[in-house]
């Protein structure tokens, strides 16, 4: 079932709700304009507010995102969609764009919600959770994370049982299985484009064994556990619940490799992985940890300070590049690579394995427009047709790009280049 609701009109549309795009139509708010922010997913805050930590600072990433998160929730001329879609942008004037948007039905009321987890705890359904990256289970009736926005219930359609069970303990009578699918036509002046990226998919490169052997895991997954908001309450490898106590990172999975595709270097997983091995050295004081790496590539400002903490700290850093990992009979995990130094085969045994997977372009920014084509650049991000002076321009005039839409960069360059966006289509509106 479907519902469609007539035209309404705004001054810009901003696609995607991470930290670029949220930046972004805050900016565009705090000048007077009306923004709809569209989010496929059902919170605000994209993947910055699942973090741990920020490098080269260490600073908590959580509390830094949860004051913008709440400031560009509560803003008079901020309207924010989550669980939607944009699709079939078209111009049919100067000035005016037409966008189709699609709402997803979170079959709970969220301005009836207190967030008490009631439904939850009744609900008899387990699944895996996606905002855990699969380390733990979820119910069909949950909460996406502890401090997701809006901190609303949902109900997983495709595994609920439909027992009523959420809607017996519900309070507020908030849950309603009536609710549709929304199709709106939304009318628009100017659109900026923050859909962000995608992590490169480690069971695309099988000799890591990723998805085979329980303890290797990605940097994703591990960016979980050392979280505030974490599934458990220290490091734990999943085989057998054990605290490891040799961990290695792979360095470059996915990225700068021209065999899987991306030749590119995704620029933030040496510093991620560095940030990590810190962290873990805090948590598991007599821990062993390695990173194999082709090349450190610290180019920011404090990230060779950074590097070198993490020497000082004691991480191993081996320059080799991994060929395979294969299981052992206790679970642990052996890594062939190549000692580059040496020019030899070596062969090392750990506990735990954390892949540090690389940045891929989000693929469905292409087909957001219907009669004008988006151009992209050899590595299928938006291309900016000026990328230094007017790097938020794309091929299409009075559509602008943000932050990981057009390439590989780390937060504090995201939040710049949303500053770029916004102060563009300001000018675009005004003009």
């Amino acid at each position: 079932m479907s519902s469609t609701k007539n035209s309404v009109s705004y001054d810009a549309l901003v696609v995607g709700a991470g930290i670029a795009g949220g930046e972004a139509a805050l900016n565009l708010a705090v000048n007077g304009f009306k923004v709809l922010l569209v989010e496929k997913d059902l919170s605000v805050g994209g993947n910055m507010i699942k973090l741990s930590k920020v490098f080269p600072t260490l600073d908590c990433s959580a509390c830094i995102t949860t004051p913008k998160v709440s400031e560009i929730s509560r803003h008079p001329n901020i309207t924010i969609f989550t669980g939607s879609e944009a699709s079939n942008i078209r111009r049919v004037a100067d000035n005016h764009f037409v966008a189709n948007i699609t709402r997803q039905p979170r079959y709970v009321r969220v301005e009836d919600c207190t967030a008490c987890q009631l439904c939850e705890k009744a609900c008899p359904v387990s699944v895996r959770d996606q905002y855990q990256f699969g380390l733990i289970g979820r119910k069909a009736a949950y909460i996406p994370f502890s401090i997701a926005s809006p901190k609303a219930a949902a109900i997983d359609i495709e595994n609920c049982t439909l027992c009523g069970a959420c809607e017996r303990a519900c309070p507020t009578n908030c849950i309603d299985f009536t609710q549709e699918v929304e199709h709106l036509e939304m009318q628009f002046k100017t659109v900026i484009l923050a859909t962000g990226f995608e992590m490169f998919d480690a069971n695309r490169i099988p000799r890591y064994g990723f998805g085979k052997y329980k303890n290797v895991l990605t940097s994703l997954q591990m960016e979980r556990e050392i979280a505030p908001t974490r599934p458990f309450n220290t490091i734990l490898r999943p085989s057998d619940g054990k605290v490891p106590d040799k961990i290695a990172y792979v360095l470059c999975v996915g990225s700068r490799d021209a065999s899987v595709g991306n030749p590119i270097c995704s620029q933030i997983c040496c510093m991620y992985s560095i940030k990590q091995s810190q962290l873990l050295m805090g948590a598991l004081p007599m821990a062993d940890v390695t990173i194999y790496y082709i090349n450190i590539r610290a180019f920011g400002k404090g990230f060779e300070d950074f590097y070198q903490q993490a020497k000082g700290m004691g991480v191993n850093f081996v320059k080799g590049k991994v060929g395979s990992i294969s299981e052992t009979e206790n679970g642990n995990l052996m890594l062939r690579y190549e000692d580059i130094n040496e020019g030899i085969v070596k062969e090392e045994e750990h506990d735990m394995v954390i892949l540090s997977v690389g940045v891929l372009p989000n693929e469905g920014t292409t087909s957001l427009f219907s009669e004008e084509q988006l151009m992209l650049d050899p590595y299928r991000f938006v291309h900016q047709t000026d990328g230094l002076a007017n790097p938020s321009h794309t091929s299409i005039d009075g559509v602008f790009v943000a932050g990981t839409a057009t390439g590989p960069m780390d937060i504090p360059d995201a939040i710049l280049s949303a500053g770029s966006a916004s102060s563009e289509a300001i000018s675009y509106l005004l003009k």
